[in-house]
């Protein structure tokens, strides 16, 4: 699909690391935060059997279409990010000994970040995309994990998985696969070939 000449972009997002992976890259944009009230639809998902893809897509459509009517003429960008390991989702832990849980958990498994990103113009969803990096935490000690917690506690409820790949976090896995902006919560090489299609960015 075309859109209008330059589009003004806008990043349906209150994730600084959202944000600076847009302005990293070079593009010029507005972020504005959308609130909605994700736990309830969360639960509606489970409760009706959506599964991780669909309930990530809802989320970001709810959080575009939140931020659209503001500016009818942008281009919304709206995204977001489940953690899934096994029949387990997780949210951001709410405060430290959450986090301990949710590490806990996850050591020594594999888990998948599914994370969706949608694009809204003129009232109309034009583009989605799921991506799904797959992250393997290694078996480390309960030592390692205080010294851990007690090195990122000003950070870890401001990501799903109480990781930074970017900081100490990388400590935690044997493995990753995925795109590292996937892993960060949007997938910037597939939403920069959409972009690119309608004419947005440069080819």
């Amino acid at each position: 699909m075309s859109l209008q000449s330059g589009p003004h972009l806008i990043l349906a997002s209150q994730s600084r690391y959202r944000a600076a992976l847009l302005q990293a890259a070079g593009l010029t944009f507005t972020a504005l935060p959308a609130h909605i009230d994700e736990a309830a639809i969360k639960r509606q998902a489970q409760a009706e059997a959506w599964g991780a893809d669909a309930t990530a897509l809802r989320l970001a459509t709810l959080k575009a279409a939140k931020i659209a009517p503001q500016a009818p003429d942008a281009l919304v960008i709206g995204c977001d990010q489940l953690l899934v390991c096994g029949a387990n989702w997780f949210d951001k832990p709410r405060d430290v000994a959450e986090a301990r849980q949710h590490l806990q958990h996850l050591r020594g498994q594999t888990h998948t970040l599914v994370t969706a990103v949608i694009c809204q113009y003129h009232g109309q969803i034009v583009w989605q995309h799921v991506a799904k990096p797959q992250l393997t935490m290694r078996n480390f000690s309960d030592a390692w994990l205080e010294t851990y917690l007690a090195e990122e506690a000003d950070h870890l409820t401001n990501t799903v998985g109480a990781y930074r790949l970017e900081g100490p976090g990388l400590q935690l896995f044997a493995d990753v696969q995925g795109e590292h902006s996937a892993i960060i919560g949007l997938p910037l090489l597939p939403l920069f070939a959409y972009l690119r299609d309608a004419g947005v960015l440069g080819d």
